[in-house]
């Protein structure tokens, strides 16, 4: 690996620990930026080049799993649960969770009671692929070889 590429990797490796660390308080993008001694948008840049998705995204997604393990592993009410992930109230989570998981954090804390998922096969271009759904939109989706759908 060249130098530069080396100085990205070690930036975007501190800025995903770092968000990793600070999931209970809310950090900028313009202070995790100045941390990594770029603009917000160089950051930006450099976090979706390296990282495959834009710093708000991988937030999202840290944000759902810490508040899959606060439901997990206690029984408070959503909008503690909310309130433990960084979300700035129920409504927020319920968004995020739909967003992402395709199901809400209700649906989730259940364990999928009374929740109906759909599936098929398809093929595609790089072979054949399983698809769930749920009435919210795709839950799930990967590739299986013929031996696996036999």
């Amino acid at each position: 690996m060249n130098k530069q590429k080396t100085i990205n990797y070690s930036r975007i490796a501190e800025a995903i620990e770092y968000l990793l660390q600070s999931v209970k308080k809310p950090s900028s993008l313009e202070e995790i930026a100045a941390k990594m001694h770029l603009s917000p948008s160089q950051f930006q840049q450099l976090f979706t080049d390296w990282a495959g998705v834009s710093p708000k995204k991988f937030l999202q997604y840290i944000s759902v799993q810490h508040a899959k393990q606060v439901l997990d592993n206690s029984q408070f009410p959503f909008a503690e649960t909310a309130f433990k992930s960084r979300l700035s109230a129920t409504g927020r989570l319920h968004d995020l969770f739909v967003k992402i998981e395709r199901m809400t954090p209700e649906e989730y804390k259940n364990n999928g009671e009374k929740l109906s998922i759909n599936y098929s096969f398809s093929e595609s271009l790089f072979g054949n692929v399983l698809v769930a759904s749920t009435h919210k939109g795709i839950c799930y989706l990967c590739f299986a070889d013929n031996e696996q759908l036999s």
